[in-house]
């Protein structure tokens, strides 16, 4: 048995370490015509260099350790009806390889690029275009994927899929990708310890980043721009959001970030930019929120009854039209040493904090949780009359939603 094992190991690794694929090429042992033919015939470890051209072929398998590299204009064409790679081995790199046309499916989840079960896999520098899920992780692990450029296809989110997709995988790393016009740009579910990073995830047509039941992940100095519904966090602990920019993402139910059912993770150093609403916080418990710029956004922060345990501190808020939002008089995270645009206090000790309390909750937006309609008065002089009475003598705001210790400067310079 062990003599027959060494034998066929023997003769897998029998083939050349370099394989050329070429479709106007002459076939030798080192050259062939498909792409299919060269991932069959290299040795294990080896390198499959694809040239130039157009290639239509069955769905490809990689089931041994290996190389695919593309020249520029390697174009691997799934002809609108099929997927194009799967990769069922640990320790193969995919590099500067377009993909391109899978067609659309409204029955399996079609994708460009997928990993089923293997470890190690560094996909780089590929180009991908009209594809319905571009590279999809499944049961993957210790995987790289990086510097891949993701175009979804045209139409709603019923007909697109996602641009990196990742499911029941664990240690894995996303950097320095660009994602646009996908249904989510990233997608997460049954995640663990992995990393997002450096990524532009733009124009989806649902969330920029979704991810749900996923412990343990960092996401960190990623642009989050201009996406249908924004951002949307679910269901997870441990979750480190550091240093992102949510930028223009804007519709009736469009968030910067969403942060549902996420408890232990902490949100740090980030910027929320003209959002419809920035962030949103629904039974989310025992998170700090420390150290990030909401400017000109609509809400800025949105901590509804069911938020608990949450600290805020070190924000800044500036020219938004609500700062903070609710749907109670009861309060249960606290806000300490903020600084808000709109605070009106002083500070006799000089201690750079406001000697009086702030109470960033206005009447008018209570007013407007109770009936959205009346966002029509936004700009109107009863509003203004509403608040100058709410802080003469305040009656209704939230008691218990104050930031006691305000910053009386800017802790940074704002964009």
């Amino acid at each position: 048995m062990i003599a027959a094992l060494t034998l066929l190991a023997m003769v897998a690794s029998s083939g050349p370490d370099t394989v050329f694929v070429s479709p106007a090429g002459t076939a030798s042992a080192s050259t062939v015509r498909t792409v299919t033919e060269a991932i069959r015939v290299v040795a294990r470890h080896g390198v499959v260099r694809v040239r130039a051209g157009v290639y239509i072929e069955p769905t490809l398998a990689i089931r041994q350790p290996l190389t695919l590299e593309g020249e520029r204009g390697a174009i691997l064409d799934g002809g609108g009806v099929r997927e194009i790679l799967v990769i069922g081995a640990d320790s193969v790199t995919v590099r500067g390889m377009t993909f391109r046309n899978t067609g659309t499916s409204q029955v399996t989840d079609r994708a460009a690029l997928r990993v089923v079960e293997a470890a190690g896999c560094l996909i780089e520098y590929n180009t991908f275009t009209n594809t319905l899920f571009g590279i999809y992780l499944q049961r993957a692990s210790a995987c790289l994927v990086r510097r891949n450029t993701l175009d979804g296809m045209a139409g709603s989110q019923t007909v697109t899929g996602n641009g990196l997709h990742l499911w029941s995988s664990r240690d894995i790393v996303l950097e320095d990708n660009v994602i646009r016009g996908h249904r989510d740009g990233i997608y997460f579910e049954f995640v663990t310890n992995s990393r997002v990073r450096r990524n532009l995830s733009t124009g989806s047509h649902r969330y920029g980043l979704h991810f749900m039941f996923s412990d343990s992940c960092r996401y960190e100095d990623n642009m989050f721009r201009a996406n249908e519904s924004g951002v949307a966090v679910m269901y997870s602990k441990r979750v480190h959001i550091t240093g992102n920019t949510f930028e223009r993402n804007r519709g009736s139910a469009a968030y910067g970030l969403l942060l549902k059912e996420i408890t232990d993770s902490e949100v740090r150093g980030n910027q929320f930019i003209e959002n419809s609403i920035a962030l949103h916080l629904e039974g989310a418990s025992r998170n700090a929120v420390v150290d990030n710029d909401f400017v000109r956004n609509g809400w800025a922060v949105r901590v509804l009854a069911d938020a608990q345990e949450n600290l805020l501190r070190g924000n800044a808020f500036a020219g938004n039209a609500f700062d903070v939002g609710t749907n109670s008089r009861r309060n249960y995270s606290t806000f300490t040493g903020n600084w808000w645009d709109r605070y009106a206090g002083y500070d006799l000790d000089h201690d750079g904090r406001g000697d009086v309390s702030h109470a960033p909750v206005r009447l008018f937006a209570l007013l407007v949780e109770q009936s959205p309609a009346a966002l029509v008065l936004t700009r109107s002089l009863l509003v203004d009359v509403l608040d100058i009475a709410e802080r003469v003598m305040p009656a209704l705001t939230p008691e218990t939603l104050r930031d006691a210790a305000p910053l009386m400067h800017p802790p940074r310079k704002l964009p």
